[in-house]
């Protein structure tokens, strides 16, 4: 099992999505900017090396208006050695890496300049972890999108649409299901019919879930995983008890994670904790882990 947390270290100063207005544009302020989210990256990474957490989710900010037209430079070439020397990182470690893109990335949605746009972001989501020269197994994660009054009809329109994405997108994609719209049941839907791995979002099953038990749900999604994806993939958050429903929680609550891991015994998988205190809540996952048998 690795543990790890999404795109912001606060442990240390550096941010790797570090971005700037689009009417602001210019070549220099573009390849400082690269190269500052590049080196802070592997700031980041060499962080987490030593301390044994070894999955981690990239900033889709990491190259700011890759997927633009503005963005003209060739920022792979420009960049291929940082970029190398952060995978031969990722590489020695046995990292676990993966990219969200957010949620304006909607390959069914009806707006053809919508799906249109959204695979371009993909596209550049597939060549960073591309250049990084990482396996098929780092991800990369998107809901199933809107249902538009018509699930049956949004549902097909995702189908129809995932057969025509390239296949640099293709082998690396995934879904997970979503607190509002989409259920692990919709996910298996469409793994059914298209072999896409399922990602188990804890909290997103606590908010929305067709009756079945954490526990079905967490091992069905888990069955869509092949060898050649790796270790299935969960995102474990908690409910902020002052927020609205969906909202993460500032903290982990150890006893609920406790409770968590206790019904997953002998199955192994990766853990992103989507919580807002980032790497805190990692470590001290880690720690429970190592006391519980988890990790070796």
């Amino acid at each position: 099992m690795k543990v790890g947390y999404p795109c912001i270290n606060l442990s240390i100063e550096c941010r790797s999505s570090r971005t700037f207005r689009l009417s602001s544009y210019s070549d220099d302020r573009f390849r400082n900017t690269v190269k500052g989210n590049l080196d802070c990256l592997m700031q980041i990474l060499r962080y987490n090396a030593d301390r044994g957490l070894l999955h981690f989710r990239i900033t889709s900010d990491l190259i700011p208006f890759a997927s633009n037209q503005v963005c003209a430079l060739p920022w792979q070439r420009i960049f291929r050695t940082e970029f190398r020397s952060i995978g031969d990182l990722i590489k020695k470690h046995e990292m676990r890496i993966s990219m969200h893109p957010d949620q304006f990335t909607l390959i069914n949605s009806r707006d053809l300049g919508v799906f249109r746009r959204s695979v371009s972001e993909l596209m550049y989501h597939a060549e960073v972890l591309d250049l990084l020269g990482l396996a098929g197994s780092a991800k990369i994660q998107i809901h199933v999108g809107g249902l538009y009054g018509d699930r049956e009809k949004s549902i097909r329109r995702f189908l129809q649409r995932y057969e025509r994405l390239p296949k640099k997108i293709l082998r690396r994609l995934v879904i997970e299901n979503d607190d509002r719209l989409s259920p692990v049941k919709d996910c298996l839907r469409i793994h059914r019919a298209t072999g896409i791995p399922v990602v188990f979002d804890v909290l997103h099953y606590q908010c929305l879930n067709n009756g079945e038990s954490l526990t079905e749900a967490f091992q069905n999604a888990c069955s869509t995983w092949s060898d050649c994806d790796g270790l299935p993939i969960v995102d474990y958050s908690s409910q902020d008890s002052e927020k609205r429903k969906g909202a993460h929680a500032f903290s982990m609550d150890g006893r609920k994670f406790k409770k968590f891991i206790s019904g997953t015994a002998g199955k192994d998988f990766d853990i992103m904790f989507e919580i807002k205190d980032k790497e805190k809540s990692a470590l001290r996952a880690r720690r429970i882990l190592e006391r519980n048998g988890y990790l070796i």
